[in-house]
């Protein structure tokens, strides 16, 4: 990272990546043409999963190459006064692998509880089976991980420090 006094610390990352709901992930497409398409996603273990349907473009793409990148934006906010945007996002970079059967029954109700977390049992345990065979499950293993803020809120910080 070329400004290492804007970065963030790996808890601070895991942060970011827990309480998001939306990532970006991006993998090589069709003619090496880059693929970014926003998703719902839980982290676990230092690990990023999502859901998806067994075919279509982002699956045929992580079947030609597994390396994939992964970018959570928590804040993002343009500040005309300054010129600026407040923000604090995460970029993640690793191998995706999709799960086997036996292990995508875990994943996806850790995932459903995440979104619906006032469901009852019964009721999610009644839509994962619905789409069950229709479901596939992609692990992001992160290899490197990156997370960067504003440098309004680095001076901020310095500023309570020094207080």
């Amino acid at each position: 990272m070329r400004r290492k006094n804007q970065e963030l610390l790996k808890s601070e990352c895991d942060e970011i990546l827990l309480k998001g709901k939306t990532g970006t992930l991006a993998v090589v497409g069709d003619e090496d043409y880059p693929y970014a398409v926003p998703l719902n996603y839980i982290y676990l273990d230092d690990k990023i999963y999502f859901h998806c349907a067994k075919e279509g473009h982002k699956i045929d793409s992580i079947k030609k190459n597994d390396k994939v990148s992964f970018c959570v934006v928590e804040k993002d906010e343009v500040v005309p006064e300054v010129f600026g945007t407040d923000f604090r996002s995460v970029i993640v970079f690793g191998r995706a692998r999709f799960l086997a059967e036996d292990e995508i029954m875990s994943a996806i109700q850790k995932f459903t509880k995440k979104y619906c977390p006032k469901a009852s049992e019964g009721a999610i345990q009644s839509e994962i089976n619905k789409d069950f065979k229709r479901l596939c499950m992609v692990e992001i293993k992160i290899e490197h991980m990156t997370g960067k803020q504003a440098i309004e809120f680095v001076r901020k910080a310095n500023q309570e420090t020094s207080l």
